[in-house]
């Protein structure tokens, strides 16, 4: 079935998302793929979500904050993946008004709340390596679900109010989506009204999620490897840095995959390579995670090791 006969199938409240391919021969084998994705990184975050709070040991700010990255991680990946799926099934790429915008707003919150969370997990590692005498106040149970909190307050109000403003711009008639999820600045192209306050909004979400976490998390591993360097014994130096390397891993894929999109010139955008991004920060990087946490963690290995009942350590040779 051709492009042009696709978008004959939706109606005046559908918008039609092209998705990664438009070759009915294809999605059969998508189909599987994407299914296997995300069931692993569904089984992934949740094992890790029940190693932390059954073991006691974990119950740190550092696997607190991981957990809750886990969640977001899960969420995230379930806002878009499971409609890819229905829509390669049916074979029928129309999702409803209603289901976009909302799609949309659930996007919006998880994708920032990742990215806060990173940030504050940066600075929880900052404190332990360059203030750890203060890390017991500093990063108390009471001040790390305060920053829990302000993370939520933070993503939700700006999800909200953007999704809000989208709902009031007129689309055209032609509402053909060309990725698998409603991604607001496709959406935006496809209005027929002012979109001046919802482009503004889109700047202002970008400097919130996007460039303010990122300098947190670039002056806290300044920090620590000034802290790390000033060190004398290469054994105390390995130490210290081995216990931020798995969070850096996946900071570097995180925001390497969004920049390899958004940093680079208009003139070489394309809807494939846009694509082909957001599989990366929305699909594979959150089915990585768990196995990035949990390779060579000790702590982590004990506890998944517990939580199945073994004495022997799961993803350590």
């Amino acid at each position: 079935m051709g492009k042009r006969s696709r978008v004959n199938q939706t109606t005046l409240s559908d918008f039609l998302l092209l998705g990664i391919s438009e070759q009915p021969e294809e999605q059969t084998l998508l189909f599987v793929i994407f299914l296997g994705m995300y069931l692993v990184t569904m089984m992934g975050n949740l094992l890790i979500i029940l190693a932390i709070t059954s073991d006691p040991h974990l119950h740190t700010p550092m696997y607190f904050f991981l957990a809750n990255l886990s969640i977001t991680d899960a969420c995230f990946t379930s806002a878009s993946i499971p409609k890819m799926l229905v829509n390669m099934h049916t074979q029928s790429q129309t999702i409803s008004y209603s289901g976009c915008f909302a799609q949309l707003y659930f996007l919006l919150v998880f994708g920032g709340l990742d990215n806060l969370l990173l940030a504050v997990m940066a600075y929880d590692r900052y404190v332990a390596i360059c203030q750890p005498l203060h890390y017991s106040t500093a990063m108390s149970p009471q001040l790390c679900a305060l920053m829990l909190s302000i993370c939520w307050v933070l993503t939700n109000c700006p999800a909200l109010t953007h999704t809000l403003l989208l709902t009031r711009v007129a689309f055209c008639a032609h509402k053909a989506i060309p990725h698998f999820f409603c991604d607001p600045s496709a959406l935006l192209k496809l209005a027929c009204s002012d979109t001046r306050l919802n482009k503004l909004m889109i700047i202002t979400m970008g400097l919130m999620f996007l460039t303010a976490p990122l300098l947190l998390i670039v002056l806290s591993y300044v920090r620590i490897s000034w802290a790390v360097f000033g060190i004398s014994s290469p054994g105390g130096r390995w130490k210290a840095f081995s216990t931020c390397g798995s969070h850096l891993t996946v900071v570097l894929l995180f925001y390497g995959s969004l920049m390899g999109v958004y940093l680079l010139p208009p003139s070489t955008h394309s809807a494939e390579r846009e694509s082909r991004a957001a599989i990366l920060y929305m699909v594979i990087i959150p089915m990585l995670n768990p196995f990035i946490y949990s390779l060579r963690n000790k702590d982590m290995n004990e506890a998944l090791s517990k939580l199945f009942g073994s004495g022997k350590t799961i993803f350590i040779p």
